[in-house]
């Protein structure tokens, strides 16, 4: 008899090679992070697409710890899946002097975090078009359940492969 984790697996294995085969797409895209939720994203989409079908992008910008970024790589190493390094500290910073004058005077907040969620999903997204990959959007059902994600940001993407998934699972 499986254990829960092993059904939960199975069928995300069984959702994503069935919503992939029914779309006509063989090739998935994601952001990784170094977190678990696209750590776990990325090795199910391995498992399910075959390595040579998924593609993972590391978007560090000055927030990101180094360990994480080496985490990331790792594992795209370890699952011998294609990944790019693109960092966005550039991209970030050329938000904040486009939004200096209108945002003067106010404290730094959630708006500047979510940007570079923005930022994210925007280069997700183009090499989504660009390629043809299938965006998979890496939120699970706790996030979800307490709105914790950006609009157009994380939580960009054609298939939520953890949307059903509670982050303790």
């Amino acid at each position: 008899v499986k254990d829960d984790i092993s059904e939960i697996h199975d069928s995300i294995i069984l959702g994503i090679q069935d919503y992939f085969f029914k779309i006509g797409f063989k090739k998935a895209i994601l952001g990784l992070s170094g977190g678990i939720d696209s750590a776990v994203t990325a090795v199910l989409a391995q498992r399910a697409l075959g390595k040579d079908n998924v593609r993972v992008i590391l978007m560090p910008s000055q927030f990101s710890s180094d360990h994480s970024v080496n985490d990331a790589e790792a594992l795209a190493k370890n699952l011998g899946i294609q990944y790019d390094i693109i960092a966005i500290k550039d991209v970030y910073e050329a938000f904040m002097v486009k939004l200096s004058g209108p945002f003067e005077g106010y404290p730094f907040n959630v708006t500047e975090e979510n940007i570079q969620a923005r930022i994210r999903g925007t280069l997700l997204m183009s090499f989504s078009n660009k390629f043809g990959n299938i965006l998979l959007n890496t939120s699970n059902k706790s996030e979800m359940a307490v709105g914790y994600g950006t609009l157009y940001g994380d939580l960009a993407g054609g298939l939520s492969v953890l949307g059903d998934v509670y982050k303790t699972d």
